[in-house]
């Protein structure tokens, strides 16, 4: 097996050698240039000039490391070896946490790197059209204030963009297709529907917890609580995985504000639910 590998091992360390002169060659010129003032490095970014330093130790620490397997030694209970490993794993943690960092600066860097080399550009430039993000501030008011109210305010402020000529896109919101259907099929969906919230009531509930054998839940929570819990968690996660901060929206502050009240107390003490829907069952 190794007689046979030697060509391909000599084929691929004479394409090495050769890719190694050109980048060797490429640096010396570059290195020449910046020496002579007509490349600056000043006033660059800081984080890709962080980010190359790290390429570059992961290079130098891997080299190192397959330098030691070529040259025939052992390399397990080297220290050397031992913290060139560490410096790579710990290298490769801060590359994969850099990257929402990094797309988020992808449009700056490619703006940046076009001017530098084609010159100013127009303002017709695709690169100039980009997100806002101080308009994702949420606009909010911590004052209480009606649904009515947030309604007209978003209607006189709508009338106001398009008397100044601003256009405003329709709010459209995506919508089952239901149009294959037959008439028989939408009332089996919608028997189904019914049958689940009926099932899902409270009263069922306790009915199940009284006649059935299986132990019974005790929770501190209701559904409306934990489900606006969950929402929170999940928009928390997103918020750290993306380095962002998410508006908060109208709905979700009046949704917040309905369950923290007593508003739904007299709801779930008088509403027992449709249970025609278990008939058939």
């Amino acid at each position: 097996i190794i007689s046979k590998d030697l060509p391909q091992a000599f084929q691929l360390l004479r394409e090495m050698n050769e890719s190694v002169q050109q980048v060797t060659q490429l640096v010396d010129n570059m290195l020449a240039r910046v020496k002579r003032g007509e490349i600056s490095t000043d006033k660059g970014l800081s984080f890709l000039e962080m980010k190359y330093h790290m390429l570059l130790s992961y290079l130098i620490n891997l080299t190192y490391v397959v330098l030691r397997k070529c040259s025939g030694k052992m390399i397990e209970g080297d220290p050397a070896i031992g913290k060139s490993l560490n410096r790579l794993v710990e290298i490769r943690t801060v590359l994969e946490k850099m990257r929402p960092i990094d797309h988020k600066l992808k449009h700056q860097i490619d703006k940046l790197v076009k001017t530098a080399a084609t010159g100013p550009t127009g303002g017709s430039d695709p690169t100039h059209f980009r997100a806002h993000p101080e308009n994702m501030i949420s606009k909010v008011d911590d004052s209480e204030e009606s649904e009515s109210d947030g309604e007209d305010d978003k209607a006189d402020n709508k009338q106001d963009k398009m008397k100044k000529g601003v256009y405003v896109p329709p709010k459209l919101a995506a919508v089952h297709y239901d149009g294959d259907e037959s008439w028989l099929e939408k009332q089996q969906r919608a028997l189904e529907r019914a049958r689940k919230r009926a099932l899902g009531s409270s009263v069922m509930q306790e009915l199940q917890e009284e006649y059935f054998d299986r132990p019974s839940e005790v929770s501190h929570r209701d559904v409306a609580k934990a489900t606006l819990a969950q929402q929170h968690r999940h928009k928390e996660e997103y918020e750290e995985s993306y380095f962002t901060r998410l508006p908060t929206t109208k709905q979700e502050h009046h949704r917040g504000r309905k369950i923290t009240t007593l508003g739904t107390l007299g709801d779930e003490l008088t509403r027992f639910g449709d249970f025609r829907a278990l008939e058939g069952g």
